[in-house]
């Protein structure tokens, strides 16, 4: 089986693969101070909720946009499980798409793995839209990985919001019924969510006129992160969610690591 981590900067998740059927996915906090002993207690107890033990696990693969997390996720895989993971990013020797950008190191391991997974699922060209610590958009097509847009996150911005105002409670992101907000907590959620639904129409318009000049194909719009389903609910410009995108995208680059590795 597969164990496949996604470091980001907010959460872990942990997911195992048996194939292409994922077995089960378990999110914690990203934090630089945890110890390789707290994860494999976490993650023993994961896999024994599931029926599952570590040495069913054969196999490991990393996607990490945390750096002071790298180090403590391989001792993990190589003491736990006894195997050394892949590290999925732009620095593989052949990542399975092409970065079609001047700096190809700077993109994020988290959104490469998106664009992997999505162009095999969806197609292309289409647009990603995470909504993870950041809100980010990526474009891709058959001839590879464009580049994209990066916006604040929403809980970042709820957050910055109420600790930059004294008077602005911690609310939590829902759909209100009316833009105009009857009270302090329905006004900031409204600001929140249809003004984030303002930003991914307007940002997916922008870049499908902008990518019209390279090709007259219309592009899909697909999002994931846990409030993708949420804001689908409020456009029409989001066509599919897909929340497993990233794990999907690490199973996938490691098949095709194996399989050319059986090749070679």
């Amino acid at each position: 089986m597969l164990l496949a981590i996604d470091a980001g900067n907010t959460n872990i998740v942990f997911a195992v693969f048996s194939g292409e059927m994922l077995m089960g996915a378990w999110r914690t906090a990203t934090d630089a101070r945890r110890t390789r002993d707290e994860f494999s207690m976490f993650l023993a107890h994961c896999l024994r909720k599931e029926g599952l033990e570590a040495g069913d696990i054969s196999s490991a693969i990393i996607a990490s946009v945390a750096p002071d997390l790298d180090f403590t996720l391989k001792i993990l895989c190589r003491q736990d499980f006894g195997c050394e993971p892949l590290i999925a990013g732009p620095d593989m020797a052949d990542p399975g798409i092409k970065i079609l950008l001047p700096r190809p190191h700077e993109v994020g391991a988290d959104r490469l793995v998106n664009a992997i997974a999505a162009r095999h699922a969806y197609g292309a060209p289409l647009i990603i839209v995470d909504f993870g610590t950041a809100t980010t958009f990526d474009v891709v097509d058959e001839a590879g990985y464009r580049g994209g847009v990066i916006a604040p996150g929403i809980s970042l911005s709820l957050e910055a919001l109420h600790r930059a105002a004294a008077k602005l409670p911690r609310v939590n992101v829902d759909r209100p019924a009316h833009v105009i907000g009857g009270n302090t907590t329905q006004a900031m959620q409204s600001g929140i969510y249809f003004g984030y639904i303002g930003l991914i129409e307007g940002l997916v318009a922008r870049i499908r006129d902008e990518y019209a000049r390279i090709a007259p194909e219309r592009m899909k719009v697909v999002a994931t992160g846990g409030l993708s389903p949420l804001f689908q609910a409020g456009t029409r410009i989001i066509e599919a969610t897909d929340p497993d995108l990233t794990l999907t995208g690490l199973r996938l680059i490691h098949a095709r690591s194996q399989k050319k590795a059986k090749a070679a």
